[in-house]
């Protein structure tokens, strides 16, 4: 029986950490096609598919962006009736049980669209990838204005945007999950669309969840973790930082900047289910 496909899409990836990763995945029985999805300017990767008949090389001579190859193997998915797709980061390992607690969860909660569990540095710090709806004032706080007199506004927008009040030690219904590891159910995927194309890099994981939102749960799992190693790239190079920008000025562009009832309408509504309380927090 048809139950998970998973996709990686690669770009210049060391082959051994990618090895690895597919190892990973298929020490599970859920797993039914491993798509291995490459914009790299050359074929280095192809020779994976020796591994495991389960694995489909796709070589793209080209950089199409996160979302655009994604969507190459989440179309086939959909075609071929696989119930989940599980979008996935090069960066990331996990014991091949969360699999199963994962499938498990969602076939017991068929409300739920998508499903993220715990995500944990390699040194066992919690990530804090549980969100809500960004405002322009959200990206551009944390990106640039993390100093000096904004530091402590900023630090405690953070703890605000980033849920930090909760725990994450509990389920909980959240807008805005992030691209490194998404648990999808396909027949959601039917009915909002796959990842925008318009996003090459970035907020294309947020645009997703918040159409996921709108018609099915969006739920964080701490009872599954997996390790991401979090490179946070466009801090680290201009070129990045530039396609970062951009897609957020799309984002802005397609959902309204400063003017987003939805957005305020979700956003309050998931900190009431929360339990938030501006003067407790």
């Amino acid at each position: 029986m048809k139950k998970i496909n998973i996709s990686l899409v690669t770009f210049n990836n060391n082959s051994t950490n990618v090895s690895k990763l597919i190892d990973n995945c298929l020490k599970s029985n859920l797993l039914f096609k491993f798509y291995l999805i490459d914009n790299s300017p050359n074929e280095k990767l192809k020779s994976l598919v020796n591994i495991s008949d389960k694995i489909v090389y796709i070589f793209n001579k080209t950089n199409l962006g996160y979302g655009k190859a994604h969507n190459m193997a989440l179309s086939d998915s959909i075609s071929y009736g696989v119930p989940y797709h599980l979008v996935i980061n090069p960066d990331v390992y996990f014991s091949p049980d969360v699999l199963e607690k994962l499938y498990e969860f969602m076939e017991n909660n068929p409300d739920v669209g998508l499903v993220m569990p715990k995500v944990l540095s390699p040194d066992g710090g919690l990530q804090f990838l549980c969100k809500l709806l960004p405002t322009p004032i959200d990206l551009i706080s944390r990106r640039f204005l993390s100093w000096g007199p904004f530091k402590k506004y900023v630090h405690r927008r953070n703890r605000l945007y980033e849920l930090r009040f909760t725990g994450y030690n509990r389920i909980m219904e959240v807008p805005n999950l992030s691209g490194c590891f998404m648990f999808l159910r396909t027949s959601i995927l039917k009915k909002v669309g796959l990842f925008d194309e318009r996003f090459f890099m970035y907020l294309e994981d947020t645009d997703l969840s918040r159409r996921i939102h709108c018609v099915a749960k969006t739920v964080y799992y701490p009872y599954a973790h997996i390790y991401h190693e979090y490179g946070k790239g466009s801090y680290k190079s201009f070129r990045l930082l530039r396609i970062h920008i951009l897609s957020a000025i799309k984002y802005f562009n397609k959902w309204g900047w400063f003017n987003d009832a939805e957005r305020d309408n979700i956003n309050a509504r998931t900190l009431k289910k929360l339990g938030y309380n501006s003067d407790k927090f």
